[in-house]
This record gives C-alpha cells, sequence and structure tokens, in this order.
C-alpha cells in the first residue's frame, strides 16, 4: 500500500493506493505555519479514520505547489511512518513527453494528473483539475504534453467578489432554480456555475478545433463534481485521478530490489 499526499494551494489530499485503487482519501485544509506534528496528527486521524493499518505501507509519495509545506509534510510522513517519500520534482521519471517552453515549470500534480490520464483514459485528452486555481492539461494523441490553460478557480472568483463589492453576499455553491437569476444570491449562483461551465465549454470546443480532433474529457479536483454536470461537452469525472498518477509515479521510481 502507498501513502499518497497532494499539496494544494487550498487543500491537502491526503490517500492510499493499491494495486492501482485508491483505497481512501481525505482532504484538509493547508496551512504553512502548522507544525511537523500537527501534520503528522493530520495523517494518524485519516489512518484512523479509515481504519487503515499503517503497518501495510509500502511507501509515500507526495506532490506539492506550496513549497513552505513541502519539507514539514515530508518530515511528517517520516514522523509517523518512518519512511522518507519520494517528492515529485525534476529528476524523477514520468514518462511523461512535455512540448511546453520550459518543462522545468510544469506543476507536479499537473504532472501526476497528466500520467493517470494517459493511463487510464483515451488520448487525444484534456484534464481539467479545479482547485485553488482551474488548470487545463492538453494532450495529444502520442501522450505528449502540449500544454494548457489555468483560469481563477471558481471559489478564488467567488472571494474576489465578496471581498471587492459593498453588497454581494458569500453564496454557497449550489444551482438556483434558473439560469436567469432573480435576486443577488441566484445571480451569483447562476454567473459563477454556469459561467464557469460556459468556460470550459469554451476553451473544450477551441481545443478540439486546434487539434482537429476529439478530444476524451477528464476532469478532477475541488468542484469538478459542481460545475463538470453542467458542461455540454461530455466530461469523465474522476476524483481520484492524481492520487492515481502519484501511486503510478511512485512505481516508476521505486528502488529495484
Amino acid at each position: 500500500m502507498i501513502l499518497a499526499i497532494d499539496i494544494g494551494n487550498t487543500n491537502i489530499v491526503i490517500g492510499c493506493c493499491a494495486d492501482g485503487q485508491v483505497i481512501f482519501r481525505e482532504r484538509v485544509s493547508t496551512n504553512p505555519t502548522a507544525t511537523v506534528l500537527e501534520y503528522a496528527a493530520m495523517l494518524k486521524m485519516a489512518f484512523d479514520m479509515n481504519r487503515a493499518d499503517i503497518t501495510a505501507v509500502d511507501g509515500a509519495i507526495l506532490s506539492s505547489v506550496v513549497p513552505a509545506v513541502t519539507l514539514t509534510m515530508r518530515d511528517a510522513v517520516h514522523k509517523y511512518l518512518h519512511l522518507t517519500p519520494l517528492v515529485v520534482g525534476p529528476g524523477i521519471k514520468t514518462g511523461l513527453r512535455i512540448h511546453i517552453d520550459n518543462p522545468a515549470q510544469l506543476g507536479s500534480d499537473l504532472v501526476a494528473d497528466a500520467v493517470a490520464g494517459i493511463h487510464h483514459y483515451p488520448l487525444p485528452q484534456i484534464i481539467i483539475d479545479m482547485g485553488t486555481a482551474t488548470t487545463v492539461s492538453v494532450l495529444d494523441a502520442e501522450g505528449g504534453y502540449r500544454g494548457g490553460m489555468i483560469l481563477p478557480g471558481v471559489a478564488v472568483s467567488h472571494d474576489a467578489l465578496a471581498s471587492r463589492t459593498a453588497q454581494l453576499p458569500k453564496v454557497a455553491f449550489e444551482l438556483p432554480k434558473h439560469t436567469i437569476g432573480t435576486n443577488s444570491v441566484d445571480c451569483l449562483k447562476s454567473g459563477l456555475l454556469y459561467g464557469n461551465a460556459g468556460a470550459l465549454d469554451g476553451l473544450i470546443d477551441r481545443i478540439n478545433a486546434e487539434l482537429n480532433t476529439p478530444c476524451t474529457v477528464v476532469a478532477t479536483g475541488g468542484l469538478s463534481s459542481v460545475i463538470a454536470p453542467l458542461c455540454r461537452n461530455k466530461i469523465i469525472l474522476d476524483d481520484d485521478l492524481l492520487l492515481k498518477g502519484l501511486s503510478i509515479l511512485f512505481e516508476k521510481n521505486k528502488p529495484k530490489n
């Protein structure tokens, strides 16, 4: 069994994988000021609540877009499991051909998403990861990483509106009764949810046109389960895509006996 951890700007996803399957997945808040002990306690809580046996863990891997938390979490894993996790970054084997201006700039989370996407779904492919930012990755028919887009995440857009306006409130991410809102709350809900769905549909259509072929579209992370069903394009939801990718990367890089 492999412990896989993804450190994002807003949340940290903690999961265990075995034989390519995700055994459990938990989400906690990212806190750059948390100590090694605090993160170790979060790991223990995740294992305890899922009745997972820590003695069955053979290794660990983590990806991170928050450098301030990377080393703390690495030490927390060592404190709790007495093993040092593999950290996704330059130098690890991915098998991914990256066709962008500076391959070293590609986020470790996007690398893991792409590796899992290639392994589990048909190519060419569009991967949408809805976290603090909404990222769109494009994989060509040969599995090469062609590039992508970055949009403000749904929650970031919501926070910006609420903080920069005097009368717009915070709202729940739930569908309004009608697309055309008749009050401020429903107008916000409709704009945030249908607006983001429309943006993704537009990007998908433009990518398909640029590649001159229809792509498999996979969505993961954050609010993907809320936004993707509102899109007019067919989108496969896979909440465990990143953890699956980390599991594959661990297998590619584990020491040979």
